[in-house]
């Protein structure tokens, strides 16, 4: 079972350069989903173990994969969604940052309504890494966010403790094929009638 953080990155890094080559994780994050994991502890948590759900979340340069992570062997499983930067910068809410678990909200692709994601403290840094890359509007490269005051991006600091700026309704950001076009077929990135979401 992998523990370490380090491995866990590696194995996520392998799987996506499995499906492409041409991309690279810049943060992965493990995420818990369903309520407060303060709230799922004795027989209330045996009950909410059967529907929460274990997923790496990645931001690349050109996308955000969300793999299965396998609850035995902590293990990236089957590519399960593979969303354009714009389209997962529309579908980030609700990020708190909290001292032992934060939390944000994701509008999966085909869910009735935003997935709250748990993110332990071991995962706060790639949590920073994975909001400030993805809300500042460039490939968000760690330790390269986006200047306070720069036109069209966000600050590099949250305004309010604890949360980070939303992205705004109409953002300034080209336009990309809707989720519901990308199959999601395991083990290879999903392609957009005669659209590749890694070219252009």
């Amino acid at each position: 079972m992998a523990i370490l953080k380090s491995t866990i990155q590696e194995q996520v890094a392998q799987a996506i350069a499995s499906i492409e080559p041409n991309d690279r994780p810049v943060a992965t994050i493990q995420t818990v989903t369903g309520p407060s994991p303060w709230l799922t502890n004795g027989l209330i948590g045996l009950i909410a173990q059967l529907f929460i759900k274990y997923y790496f979340v990645t931001l690349t340069h050109r996308v955000v994969v969300i793999h299965r992570t396998s609850r035995i062997s902590n293990r990236p499983q089957e590519v399960l969604y593979v969303i354009p930067l714009d389209q997962a910068r529309a579908s980030l809410s609700d990020v708190r940052r909290n001292t032992l678990w934060s939390s944000l909200r994701f509008q999966l692709p085909n869910e009735p309504k935003p997935t709250r994601m748990n993110i332990h403290r071991v995962w706060r840094a790639e949590m920073d890494t994975f909001v400030n890359g993805l809300l500042g509007g460039g490939p968000g490269v760690p330790g390269q966010y986006p200047q306070q005051g720069a036109p069209g991006q966000y600050q590099a600091a949250p305004p309010v403790p604890g949360q980070y700026p939303q992205a705004p309704a109409a953002a300034p950001y080209p336009p990309q094929q809707p989720a519901a076009q990308y199959p999601q077929a395991p083990g290879q990135y999903p392609q957009a009638p005669g659209a590749n979401p890694y070219q252009g």
